[in-house]
Order: structure tokens, then C-alpha cells, then sequence
């Protein structure tokens, strides 16, 4: 494929025409220049001008195209290094997304039609991540695979530099990359064209199309084919988006009819509001109204929800979910004010409600929880609790009680204690009437007849106004899927739910939680956190929560009580960036492969010789579990 490949109406054909930098057929990319394929001394040309520009040297004007130039420079302010890929691997890709299938049919049939050329078709989302790669050619895709272009990996410019993928997304435009104008020196023996994909009705960036080759057969007509192929995209993206959209305006029209209230219809870049609604909600509250009925829609099911607005005002909020093809595409929601909380809950005269003695965090996320259960307590509002497993129910339900009733008695039982005595201590705190706080943790884990059994004996008391009822608070974890009907019966019994969100949620507060967790775990000893240290905790997703955190820290307060912490202090786990808690044996392996990467400075193929696997082993390790050493020089 001397020259590529060039497209004539519906089809592709094979080009014999050599590019050469005087050519004078124009294919142009996001600088609106001539994008030329450097040969011979003109590559030569464009190696020593980067070769220059990596030492901080003057660059020949005219030597280098100004987009080129441009992405050096960002790549160079992303600190990306430019002897070595360090990728990010995202396992969580969504390899069924709207984008997705819309390209697949397009994909399938570029992928024929190129049977026969060495390239490569890819489709990468809005943050670089390859979602799909088709290319017949062996010898290419081996080189690809050496690189990792590969579905998972993030091709974004932070990430590798100027390249076809990351250069289209920066640019927001098309974007061609030969040889030596790849920041990353790895990446010189290979061509690449991108064209982003649009959302035809939002403009919102979707993704790129992408199309890879050897440099050697590089065709500068290869930007007009991957702008092609993206209008095709874009084509069939309306299809879709009119059939949907369709859909969610019939139900939404169909909504406002029967209903004289407040109406929403949202979708994935679609929102819509009748007068009603316009005036009733206030703009401050509608991002808060609706976030939490996108998730509500997200499960398929009617719902109806109880939302505290940041304005201090409660919606009542019925969804419904709006079908299509494809599975939900949104939906409406029909949303009443309920009135505010008694005016006691507002008492400028009571503390702040954010000041609880043990509930740590001044996040927005974490504040708005807080006040939301400070309000229920103040109105004996019994409430359930629901959040990720170490995430603080417990803690926030006991802190809101030794905030505003510490003298008041508080119990917590906790139902993985389930036993014969356990439902009877349960009546006799309902029934002693002292005026406190009843805490039952893990009311999900209970067996059918215990759930079945703790709604009747809740049940009496429910609807009672002695004012010496017990507040009660059921926490239960998130992400069960247990939706059993005496599990639904128990939930009843509550008349609201608040959602205590994860740690990575609220990540800003690890700098308030990392010192008072010490303070706790030193009794007052003078340790503290430095703050390279403070970096490296806040990186991390937390997947267990503040209970992992203070697992963490307990782990460091057990080989120093005093001084100042730093990152070499930290536990292995916290250089896993990872989404979820890793199982005992990953974590044994995890911290293998820290312990070797900081006993070799870095070295990844020399860690992987101590460990006794593969180089290509170790890197896939280090993405899986998300290792970061930043201090540490990468040598490979």
C-alpha cells in the first residue's frame, strides 16, 4: 500500500500516487495547514526539530506544522515522558455505550472493505479510551498490541502525547500524525488520523474515529477518510437520537396533559420543563433534583423519592422510566414542594449541623448528608440509612445523636449479631419509651422471617406521636441486589432514606479524616501528615470507605507514633488506584509488586525478573490494580 488508501463515493480503493511533502492535493487537519507525509529529509527535518524542542532548543519555523507544535507543547506541560507508554487501562469500559453501537455497523463494514490494507480502524470515547479496533492485518495489529492501542487503554494526550486519538480531542478537530511527530518515541513508526464524533443534536465531543498504519504506507487522504467515516457515525447517532427523543417527548407531553404540576422529561442530553416546573424549582435545586432522579430512572422501575434541595426545601419526586430499543433512555418525573422541616430544625440558636463530635468532613456532598439526618432527628423522623460498606452510617447516626441529645440513651445493634434475644431487645427499646436514639446496622442481612418479624414489631410504633419514641435510624449497604418483598415491607416502616455517599465522593475531606483518625489512633501523640503523603492518600478511590482509610492509618500508627509521615511510610494498597477492595490474595501480589518496584528505583522489567514474570505480565499487573509510583523513575 505505497500510497493508502483513498475513498471514492461509498467505497475505499487502493492509491498508487506517492505522498511526498510537495504534493499538491490538500487534506487538511485541525491547524486548517497542508497536512503533508514527511519522507526522506523532511522526516529527517521533523526527528531533529523534536529532538530540539525535548532540549529546550529553538524550533526552525516551517519545519514543523503548527498543530504538531501545539500538542509538543501540551504534552510537554502533561509531563508526559517521551522514552516510554504509561497507560492507563480503564476495565470498567463501556464497550455497549450509544457511540458504540451506532459505529459497530460502520466498523464492520469499513473493516471489509480494508481487508486487504495494512490499517487499522479505531473508535475511541471522549477520554481516549480505545472501545473497538478492527484491522486484519496481523503483522499491524502485533505492533499495535506492542503499544498498547488496544481496547481499555487510553490513547488521551496527557496520557501519550501528540498522537491521531489525543490530538483530535484536544483539538477538537481532525487531526493527522506521522512518524517523528509523535511526542513518544515509541510511536515513530507509525501514521495516524483522527476525526472526533459529535453529538448530532447536543454538539457534546462523543469520541474519535481513528486510523492507524505503518508510516511507511501512510496516505495524507487518510484525514478525509476518518472524517467520513465520523459523519456516518454521526448520521447514524441522529437515527437513534430521534427515535429516542421521540419516545421521551410523547411521555413527556402525555405527563403534562394528566398532570397540572410540576413536570420534568430528562435524557442523556435532553432536559425539558413545563411552566409549572420553570417557577417552582428553584435553578439552584434543579442540578440536586435531578441527579438523584437520573439514578432513580437509571434502575427501570417507577419510584418515588423524598429529595432534600440545597435550598432547605423537600420534593416529593414520582419517576417514571421512558423505554425504547435499547432499554431506558430517561424518563419524567413529576415533582411536588413539600413544606420545610418545623422552624425549630432552622434555631440559629442550635450548632452548626456539620459539627459533629466524630462525623468528620466539610464536603459539599458530606455536609448536605449531614444536615439531612440532623433535620430527621430533629423531627423523630425514623430513617434508613443506605450507603457503600464503610462509609460512616454508623458513625454519622451516633454523631447526630451525641450532637443534639447527648445526655439521651443510645443503642447500637447491629443484625449480623442476629440471635435468639436480638428481636426481643429490639421490642424492649421501642417499648421503654426513654426518648433516644435506636441505631439497627446491616437490617439487610437478616433472614427473611427475622425482616419479616422486625417490621411487626416496628409496625405499633410507627405512626406513634409519643414524644418518647426512640429515634430510629436502619442503615443498610448499597449494592445488594436483594429486592425480596419482605425486605421492601421492612423498608417501609421508614418513611425516608438518605443516601450517605462513598469517600471518592467527597474526597476533599481525606484532609480533615487523616488527622483525626490519627488523633484517635495515637491518643493525642504528635504525628502528623506530610503533604506528599496527603497527595498520594488523596489519589486513591477508597473502594472500602473511610474504614479503609482508618485500616491504613492503623497500619502506619503501628510502626510510628511520632514525627511525620511520608509516602515511603504509606502501606503498599495505597499505590493501588483501583475501583474495588482487592481480595486477599490480589493484595498479597499487589504488595509483591510494590515492594519490588521500590526495592528496583522503578525499574519494571528488573521487578518483574525478582518476581519471576514476564515484563508484559508485571505492566498488565500495574494497570489492573493501578499502581502509581509518581516519585519513582520509570527504567525499563
Amino acid at each position: 500500500m505505497a500510497g493508502g488508501c483513498v475513498q471514492e463515493g461509498n467505497r475505499l480503493v487502493h492509491s498508487t500516487e506517492h505522498s511526498t511533502p510537495h504534493s499538491s492535493q490538500p487534506a487538511t487537519d485541525a491547524g486548517s495547514e497542508e497536512a503533508k507525509v514527511p519522507v526522506g529529509a523532511a522526516a529527517a527535518r521533523v526527528a531533529e526539530a523534536r529532538s530540539a524542542f525535548l532540549t529546550d532548543e529553538s524550533v526552525e519555523p516551517g519545519v514543523v506544522r503548527a498543530p504538531i507544535l501545539a500538542s509538543w507543547t501540551r504534552s510537554r506541560n502533561f509531563q508526559v515522558p517521551v522514552d516510554h507508554l504509561d497507560l492507563p487501562y480503564e476495565t470498567a469500559f463501556d464497550s455497549d455505550s450509544l457511540l458504540a453501537r451506532a459505529a459497530g455497523p460502520i466498523l464492520a463494514e469499513m473493516s471489509d472493505q480494508l481487508a486487504t490494507e495494512p490499517v487499522s480502524v479505531i473508535l475511541c470515547d471522549d477520554d481516549g479510551v480505545v472501545l473497538d479496533r478492527r484491522s486484519t492485518d496481523t503483522k499491524l495489529n502485533q505492533g499495535l498490541d506492542r503499544i498498547w492501542l488496544a481496547p481499555g487503554f487510553s490513547y488521551a494526550e496527557r496520557y501519550v502525547g501528540t498522537n491521531g486519538i489525543g490530538t483530535a480531542l484536544e483539538g477538537r478537530g481532525p487531526a493527522l500524525v506521522f512518524g517523528h511527530e509523535h511526542y513518544v518515541e515509541h510511536l515513530e513508526d507509525f501514521a495516524c488520523a483522527g476525526a472526533p464524533i459529535r453529538h448530532p443534536v447536543s454538539g457534546k465531543l462523543l469520541g474519535v474515529i481513528d486510523l492507524t498504519c505503518w508510516r511507511r504506507e501512510a496516505n495524507r487522504m487518510m484525514v478525509a477518510v476518518a472524517t467520513n467515516i465520523a459523519r456516518r457515525i454521526e448520521e447514524t447517532l441522529l437515527d437513534h437520537s430521534g427515535r429516542r427523543e421521540l419516545s421521551l417527548l410523547h411521555d413527556y407531553l402525555a405527563a403534562c396533559q394528566r398532570n397540572r404540576g410540576a413536570v420534568f422529561a430528562i435524557g442523556d442530553d435532553l432536559l425539558m420543563m413545563n411552566d409549572q416546573a420553570r417557577q417552582l424549582v428553584d435553578p439552584a435545586d434543579q442540578s440536586s433534583l435531578l441527579s438523584h432522579a437520573a439514578e432513580a430512572l437509571s434502575t427501570g422501575r417507577r419510584r418515588q423519592l423524598l429529595v432534600d434541595l440545597p435550598s432547605g426545601a423537600i420534593a416529593r419526586v414520582q419517576t417514571r422510566p421512558s423505554w425504547g430499543e435499547h432499554g431506558v433512555h430517561g424518563g419524567v418525573l413529576h415533582v411536588q414542594l413539600v413544606a420545610a422541616e418545623a422552624a425549630p430544625t432552622r434555631s440559629l440558636s442550635l450548632p452548626p449541623p456539620t459539627a459533629l463530635p466524630a462525623a468528620v468532613g466539610s464536603g459539599p456532598l458530606w455536609t448536605k448528608c449531614v444536615q439531612a439526618v440532623d433535620r430527621h432527628l430533629q423531627a423523630r423522623e425514623w430513617l434508613v440509612l443506605e450507603g457503600e460498606a464503610g462509609s460512616g452510617k454508623r458513625t454519622l447516626a451516633r454523631a447526630t445523636h451525641q450532637l443534639r441529645n447527648p445526655a439521651a440513651h443510645l443503642r447500637v445493634m447491629d443484625a449480623q449479631d442476629f440471635g435468639p434475644r436480638w428481636l426481643a431487645d429490639v421490642r424492649e427499646e421501642l417499648e421503654t419509651g426513654n426518648g433516644g436514639t435506636l441505631v439497627l446496622c446491616h437490617v439487610d442481612t437478616l433472614p427473611p422471617d427475622a425482616m419479616r418479624a422486625l417490621a411487626d414489631a416496628l409496625e405499633p410504633h410507627r405512626e406513634s406521636t409519643d414524644p418518647e419514641r426512640p429515634w430510629l435510624v436502619a442503615t443498610v449497604d448499597r449494592g445488594r441486589e436483594d429486592t425480596a418483598a419482605d425486605m421492601i415491607e421492612l423498608l417501609d416502616s421508614f418513611p425516608r432514606t438518605i443516601e450517605v455517599p462513598p469517600l471518592r465522593h467527597h474526597i476533599e475531606d481525606v484532609a480533615e479524616l487523616v488527622p483525626h483518625l490519627i488523633a484517635r489512633l495515637t491518643r493525642g501523640s504528635d504525628l502528623t501528615c506530610s503533604p506528599e503523603a496527603m497527595r498520594v492518600l488523596m489519589r486513591n478511590r477508597w473502594p472500602g470507605n473511610v474504614e479503609q482509610l482508618y485500616q491504613v492509618l492503623r497500619k502506619i500508627v503501628a510502626r510510628k507514633r511520632s514525627g511525620t509521615i511520608a509516602p515511603a511510610d504509606l502501606p503498599a494498597e495505597t499505590r493501588a488506584i483501583t475501583r474495588r477492595v482487592l481480595t486477599p490474595l490480589e493484595a498479597i501480589e499487589c504488595d509483591a509488586i510494590v515492594d519490588a518496584l521500590l526495592d528496583t528505583d522503578g525499574n519494571k522489567a528488573e521487578a518483574a525478573r525478582q518476581l519471576g514474570m514476564s515484563r508484559a505480565t508485571i505492566y498488565r499487573k500495574i494497570r489492573g490494580y493501578g499502581i502509581s509510583l509518581p516519585q519513582l523513575a520509570d527504567s525499563r
